[in-house]
């Protein structure tokens, strides 16, 4: 049973693990998320500020060109995020459903122990109700 303990242990562990590794790219996600709303803010802002909102345009203000593309670039790395969010909560389902396995695996043969445990008391107790009984007559 010592490595059966062992290995749940692991198990858990692992699937501590990948609930860590999902909650840390879902908050990198939403950072990411946020810093594209800043930078759509600030664009905004600065073509309100310069009045020229085609990007097109000759004096097109540098600042809101360099936003565009940072902006751009999260929204890449949000979705190369949104696929490795996608594979590790996969991975924590299979982990779950391991340890689940095992868990269940254990609390079986517990369950056969206790049962054994269980007759062999009572064989115990019918036989000294048995010796009681023939002592008594």
């Amino acid at each position: 049973m010592k490595s059966r303990d062992s290995l749940i242990r692991l198990k858990r562990f692992q699937v501590d693990e990948k609930r860590r590794q999902v909650t840390q790219i879902e908050m990198m996600i939403a950072d990411f998320n946020r810093m594209v709303s800043d930078l759509d803010d600030q664009i905004v802002a600065e073509q309100n500020r310069v009045g020229i909102h085609d990007v097109t345009h000759f004096a097109y203000p540098t600042f809101a060109k360099a936003a565009i593309q940072r902006r751009d670039n999260l929204k890449v790395s949000i979705h190369d995020l949104e696929m490795k969010q996608e594979a590790a909560r996969d991975e924590l389902a299979i982990a779950v459903e391991d340890l689940k396995k095992i868990e269940l695996i254990e609390e079986r043969d517990q369950s056969r122990e206790r049962a054994e445990r269980d007759a062999a008391e009572q064989e115990a107790l019918d036989e000294m109700a048995g010796r009681r009984h023939a002592f008594g007559r």
